[in-house]
C-alpha cells in the first residue's frame, strides 16, 4: 500500500471532528472520500499533507510508503509536499497568486527542487499548460488568473500540483464550483493524468454522481467516522449504510436536474 491511514483522529477545540478513520490507497488507485458537509472528509484530506488549521491535534497513523507522517517534523513534511504528495483545492483562487502570470506560477512549481534558467522555466510552464489541456498554452501562460475561466483556473491549479510529478494527489472537491460540462472535463483530466503517471488519487466530494466518474473505491464518512467502504460499483448498486443510500438519492436528484438544464450555455473549460 502506498498510503495507509489507521485510526486517524483530529481534534479541534477539544472536539473530535475526525474519529478513528481507517482506509488504504494502493499505488495507482483512485479512492474517493465522500460525505455530507461536516462529515470530516476535507479535514481527513488535509491531515494527509499536514495542512490542518492551527490548534488541531492529530493522533493515529498516516503511513506513506512505509514512513509515518503523524508527528513528522514540519520541515520534513514540507519537503515531501509537491515532490511526493500534492493537493488541489476546491477554489483555485486560493492556490493562485492574482498578481503573477499563470505561467510563472506553473514554472515555479515545476522548478521548486532546482534552479532553472528563464528559458527553461518558460518551457516548463508551456509544457505544464499543455499537459492539462489548456487552450493555446503558448499564450495562456502569459495571462493572469482573473483573465481565465473557472475551469481554466482549476486546470492551472492541477498543473501546479502535478509539476513535480507527485506519487499521490489529493483533490478536495475540485469541481464543486464548476458547471456540469466543465466539471466533466476536469474529472476526465484527473483520470487521465492519474493513469499516465500511475499516480494514486484521493478524491473528496459530497456528490456520489461526481465520484462515480473518477474513483473506483469509496470511503463513506459521517460525523467524522467511516460508515461504509468498498468498490464504488457495489456502493452504487447495493449500499449498506443509510448514509450511502441518502447520497445515492442526492446523486439521482442531481443527475435529473442536470438533464433538465443541459441545453443551457456552458462556460469554456
Amino acid at each position: 500500500m502506498s498510503l495507509e491511514v489507521t485510526d486517524l483522529v483530529v481534534e479541534i477545540g477539544g472536539v473530535r471532528v475526525v474519529d478513528g478513520v481507517t482506509f488504504a490507497v494502493p499505488e495507482g488507485a483512485r479512492v474517493g472520500l465522500i460525505g455530507a458537509s461536516g462529515s470530516g472528509k476535507s479535514l481527513t484530506a488535509r491531515a494527509l499533507l499536514g495542512l490542518l488549521p492551527d490548534g488541531a491535534a492529530v493522533s493515529g497513523s498516516i503511513r506513506w510508503q512505509g514512513v509515518e507522517l503523524v508527528g513528522l517534523r514540519d520541515r520534513e513534511l514540507a519537503r515531501r509536499r509537491g515532490r511526493e504528495l500534492a493537493m488541489v483545492f476546491q477554489d483555485p483562487l486560493t492556490a493562485l497568486d492574482p498578481v503573477r502570470t499563470v505561467g510563472r506560477q506553473i514554472s515555479e512549481a515545476a522548478a521548486i527542487h532546482g534552479e532553472r534558467s528563464r528559458t527553461e522555466r518558460r518551457r516548463l510552464a508551456v509544457q505544464g499548460a499543455r499537459r492539462v489541456a489548456l487552450p493555446d498554452p503558448e499564450r495562456i501562460v502569459a495571462r493572469y488568473p482573473h483573465q481565465l475561466s473557472g475551469g481554466q483556473r482549476q486546470r492551472v491549479a492541477i498543473a501546479m500540483a502535478l509539476a513535480a510529478r507527485p506519487r499521490l494527489l489529493v483533490a478536495d472537491e475540485p469541481t464543486t464550483a464548476l458547471d456540469v460540462t466543465v466539471q466533466a472535463g476536469i474529472l476526465e483530466l484527473l483520470r487521465r493524468l492519474a493513469d499516465e503517471d500511475r499516480m494514486s488519487l484521493v478524491f473528496i466530494t459530497h456528490d456520489l454522481a461526481v465520484l462515480a466518474q473518477v474513483a473506483t473505491e469509496a470511503v463513506v464518512l459521517s460525523a467524522g467516522r467511516v460508515v461504509e467502504t468498498g468498490p464504488l460499483t457495489t456502493l452504487l448498486t447495493e449500499p449498506a449504510s443509510p448514509v450511502t443510500r441518502g447520497l445515492l438519492r442526492d446523486a439521482a436528484a442531481t443527475l435529473w436536474r442536470g438533464a433538465a438544464t443541459s441545453d443551457l450555455p456552458e462556460e469554456s473549460a
